[in-house]
């Protein structure tokens, strides 16, 4: 079933610009991303990390796995595993890595809007190394 927070997310996964993205997220959203800092704080900061990712790659695409949502009238959260993938600029197609993402969203002047997100990789507690190679 199509919700206004489902409609978000799949607007989320096709943008394939800058511009894009900037629509979709608070202005003064807070997010946990798999990069250096702990959080980056508003939009320019998320923005700034998304442009990355343009940099480093000539074609993306991002998959959602096993998307649970809870909605209410004003906020609503998800969570599930998400994995960038596609060719890189230098010619290399990559599959990406899973990670674990949750979503919190915010009704903003009618509009639902992502307020938080935070991606997470596993890591191996004993060697302090991420476990990248894992499925959902």
């Amino acid at each position: 079933m199509d919700t206004p927070e489902t409609l978000l997310l799949d607007r989320w996964i096709e943008a394939k610009d800058l511009e894009g993205l900037k629509q979709l997220y608070a202005a003064d959203v807070v997010s946990f991303d798999v990069e250096p800092p702990l959080q980056h704080v508003g939009i320019e900061a998320k923005l700034k990390n998304w442009a990355k990712v343009f940099t480093f790659f000539q074609d993306v695409t991002y998959e959602v796995r096993d998307l649970t949502l809870a909605v209410g009238d004003e906020v609503a959260y998800g969570h599930c595993f998400g994995r960038l993938s596609g060719m890189l600029k230098n010619g290399t197609a990559t599959s990406g890595t899973w990670v674990r993402a949750t979503f919190c969203f915010r009704k903003i002047d009618g509009s639902w809007l992502i307020a938080h997100d935070q991606a997470s990789v596993p890591f191996d507690v004993v060697s302090g190394t991420a476990v990248a190679d894992l499925e959902p």
